[in-house]
C-alpha cells in the first residue's frame, strides 16, 4: 500500500502544471510523508453542490490546476454531449488565491474543446458572472471562488445558459464526464483564443441595478460597508454613486481585496468577531446601518443601531432582512412567487398570503440552485444571508442589488422618522414573532456528523423544549413537493405562550458543519407585548438546542 501511495503521488507530480503545487508534492514525496499523502491521494475533491470547494494544495483531494483542468475538462465534454460546440462559456474569478490561474486555465480547456470562451476582465462579484451569462447569451458559465470559506480554500463554481447554478441530473452527468478525463497530456489547451472582455459587461451590470429600485424614491440613508477583503467593493460603490446614495463608509482596514483576510478568523459576515472593525467604524461616524458583503458579494449582511445594548449595534438575521425585503416589495406592489427554502423562517409564507396582490409562495430545498429555479419567480432568499431581488437580472443570490434594496428601504423609513428596527416590530405584532437561531457544529472528523444524523434517525426525540414533536421527516426519502435530501425536519406543538415550532437538521454542502435551524412562532397581541414574546422566544430556542444537542450526541 506504502508502495501504491508513492507511485500515486509521483505519476501526479509528472503531469503537475503548476510549478508550486510541484515543488510541495516533491518534498512530501521526498520525506515519504504518508500521512499527508494518505489525505490528499484518499480519493478525488467530489463534483456537487454547484461544482468543487475544497482546500488549496498538490493532490486529488485538493484544489490546484490539474484537478480544475479535470473539471474544465469534463464540463467541456458534457457541452459539447449537449451539442453546444461553438457557444460561448463565460468565466469569472475572485481574489482567492490561485483563482486568475485556475479561471485560465478553464478558459484554455474550452478553447482546447471547440467551445468559445470569455474571460471577465478583472476579479469580480460572483453576481456579475451570474449577469453575463444571459447578457451573453451563454450556454454556461464558471465562478472561481470559495465565498466565505477559509483564506486555504478556493472552489468552482458552475452555472448552465439559464443562469442559474446546476442541479441534478446535470451534476452528476459533469461529474461521470470529469472522471473519463484521461492524462492531462491529452487535453488540449492552447496559449490563446479567448476572449478577455471589457468593463462594458460590468456597466450593463450596474445599468440592470436600476432596475431594483423605485424611481424617485428616497436614497438618503447613511452605510458603513465592509467587502471584507473581498471583491465587491469597486462595483457596490459604483452602484451606490449611480443610485445617487450617499457614498458609502468603507470599512478602510478590509476594503482592499485580500487572499489572507487578515482580519478576521473566517470572512463570514455571520462568524463571530468578523464585524468587529464594521461596527469600530459605525461608532466612528454614526451612519444608518451597516452592510457588509462576503469576499465573492453574492451574499449581504446587514446590522442595525442597538442602543440599549453593550455593543450598540446588531447584526440582523438573514431571516429578519428576508423579511424586511418582502415586506418592502410587497409594499412597492411587486407580484410573482415569493420562495425560500425549508430551513429559513416560515415568517415569509405568511407575509406573501397576506399581500394585495397575487403572491404565491414556494419552499425548496437550500440553496439558490434550487430557489432560481422557482416558476414565475419574484423574490426569494434564503437564512444564510442570500437575497434575489431581480430574478430577471440575476438568478442567484446578489449581495449588491440587496445591499442597494436595504438601503432604499431604510432611506424611506428614515424620511419617516422610523428604522429598520420599527418595521421589525411591525412585522411580528402582524404576523407573530418568528424567532429564528442556529445550533452550527464545525467539526474536523467528518464522521461526527454521520454519527449524529444516524443517532437521530435511529432515536428521533420526541419532545423538544417540552414541546411534543408532531411529525418528523426524514428528507432523504423526498417528500411531495421535495427532492430527496439527506436533512430531518420536526414540526412541534406549541403550549400556553408558543403558537409552534420547526427544527431541520442537515449536513453544510460547503463546509465541515452540521447545521441545525431552529424556529419558534409566539403570538404577539400588541406592540406591549413584545419583549415578553421574545423573553419567551429566547427561552424556549435556548432549550431547544439543549434537548437537541443531547439527543443528537454533539
Amino acid at each position: 500500500m506504502e508502495t501504491d501511495l508513492i507511485a500515486r503521488a509521483k505519476a501526479w507530480l509528472a503531469e503537475d502544471p503548476d510549478s508550486e503545487t510541484r515543488d510541495e508534492l516533491a518534498k512530501l514525496i521526498e520525506a515519504e510523508d504518508l500521512t499527508e499523502l494518505t489525505a490528499r491521494f484518499s480519493g478525488t475533491l467530489q463534483f456537487g453542490t454547484a461544482g468543487l470547494r475544497g482546500e488549496l494544495g498538490a493532490g486529488p483531494m485538493r484544489m490546484n490546476r490539474s484537478v480544475v483542468i479535470r473539471a474544465a475538462a469534463g464540463l467541456a465534454a458534457y457541452l459539447t454531449a449537449q451539442g453546444h460546440t461553438g457557444k460561448t462559456v463565460v468565466i469569472g474569478y475572485d481574489a482567492r488565491h490561485k483563482s486568475a490561474d485556475f479561471a485560465r486555465d478553464t478558459a484554455a480547456v474550452m478553447v482546447g474543446a471547440g467551445l468559445e470562451a470569455a474571460l471577465l476582465p478583472h476579479p469580480l462579484p460572483t453576481p456579475v458572472l451570474a449577469f453575463a451569462i444571459r447578457h451573453l447569451g451563454a450556454v454556461a458559465g464558471v465562478e472561481v471562488t470559495a465565498s466565505h470559506n477559509p483564506p486555504r480554500d478556493n472552489g468552482y463554481k458552475v452555472y448552465l445558459g439559464d443562469g442559474s447554478q446546476i442541479v441534478p441530473p446535470a451534476d452528476a452527468e459533469i461529474a461521470d464526464r470529469i472522471a473519463a478525463v484521461g492524462a492531462l497530456a491529452g487535453v488540449a489547451r492552447p496559449d490563446s483564443g479567448w476572449e478577455v472582455l471589457g468593463d462594458d459587461v460590468v456597466d450593463a451590470y450596474l445599468r440592470r441595478t436600476d432596475a431594483v429600485l423605485t424611481p424617485g424614491s428616497p436614497r438618503g440613508a447613511n452605510v458603513v460597508y465592509t467587502p471584507m477583503h473581498g471583491v465587491g467593493r469597486t462595483t457596490l460603490t459604483a452602484a451606490f454613486a449611480r443610485a445617487g446614495f450617499p457614498a458609502p463608509t468603507v470599512v478602510p482596514e478590509q476594503a482592499d481585496p485580500d487572499p489572507d483576510f487578515p482580519t478576521v478568523a473566517f470572512p463570514n459576515p455571520e462568524e463571530p468577531g468578523a464585524m468587529d472593525l464594521a461596527f469600530a467604524t459605525a461608532r466612528r461616524v454614526a451612519p444608518d446601518l451597516v452592510i457588509a458583503n462576503d469576499p465573492d458579494a453574492d451574499r449581504c449582511a446587514v446590522a442595525v443601531p442597538a442602543p440599549s445594548t453593550a455593543a450598540d449595534w446588531r447584526m440582523l438575521r438573514g431571516d429578519e432582512v428576508g423579511a424586511l425585503l418582502a415586506e418592502h416589495l410587497v409594499r412597492k406592489g411587486a407580484r410573482g412567487t415569493f420562495a425560500t427554502t425549508i430551513v429559513s423562517s416560515s415568517l415569509l409564507s405568511r407575509i406573501a398570503a397576506a399581500a394585495p396582490t397575487d403572491t404565491p409562495y414556494e419552499e425548496t430545498l437550500t440553496g439558490f440552485k434550487w430557489l432560481a429555479r422557482t416558476p414565475g419567480l419574484r423574490y426569494a432568499y434564503e437564512e444564510a444571508l442570500g437575497y434575489c431581488v431581480d430574478p430577471e437580472g440575476v438568478r442567484d443570490k446578489d449581495g449588491i442589488t440587496a445591499a442597494l434594496l436595504i438601503a432604499e428601504l431604510a432611506s424611506e423609513l428614515k424620511e419617516e422618522g422610523r428604522t429598520l428596527t420599527d418595521l421589525l416590530d411591525e412585522i411580528a405584532v402582524r404576523y407573530g414573532l418568528h424567532a429564528t437561531d442556529q445550533l452550527s457544529v464545525r467539526v474536523e472528523d467528518l464522521s461526527v456528523i454521520s454519527a449524529a444524523m444516524r443517532r437521530l434517525r435511529e432515536q428521533p426525540p420526541t419532545a423538544l423544549a417540552g414541546l411534543p414533536v408532531v411529525s418528523a421527516e426524514d428528507l432523504s426519502e423526498g417528500t411531495a413537493s421535495l427532492p430527496p435530501t439527506d436533512g430531518l425536519r420536526y414540526h412541534l406543538a406549541g403550549d400556553a405562550g408558543v403558537e409552534s415550532a420547526r427544527v431541520v437538521v442537515r449536513p453544510s454542502g460547503t463546509e465541515p458543519k452540521l447545521k441545525c435551524y431552529l424556529e419558534v412562532v409566539v403570538p404577539v397581541d400588541a406592540a406591549a407585548a413584545l419583549n415578553q414574546a421574545r423573553t419567551t422566544a429566547e427561552t424556549t430556542l435556548t432549550a431547544i438546542k439543549a434537548d437537541l444537542s443531547e439527543a443528537a450526541g454533539i
